[in-house]
């Protein structure tokens, strides 16, 4: 079955960072407090800059609706 209605986002309402390293190297842990929740979320170095960039398009979008 397909769903039809959209889940309503998480809202944030803390967010912690970290690292662990091992011998494949270094990944990012985000991890997201939520009115859910935890969410954690391991990163790599793309992942990272992908997320990066989508917060800068956030961003932008956002400045444009204030202005």
């Amino acid at each position: 079955m397909k769903r039809t209605d959209k889940a309503r986002p998480f809202v944030p309402t803390e967010i912690h960072v970290g690292t662990v390293v091992d011998e494949e190297g270094a990944i990012g842990i985000l991890t997201i407090r939520t009115t859910e929740g935890l969410l954690d979320i391991a990163l790599d170095r793309h992942a990272a800059e992908a997320i990066v960039n989508a917060i800068g398009t956030i961003r932008s979008k956002l400045g444009a609706a204030e202005a």
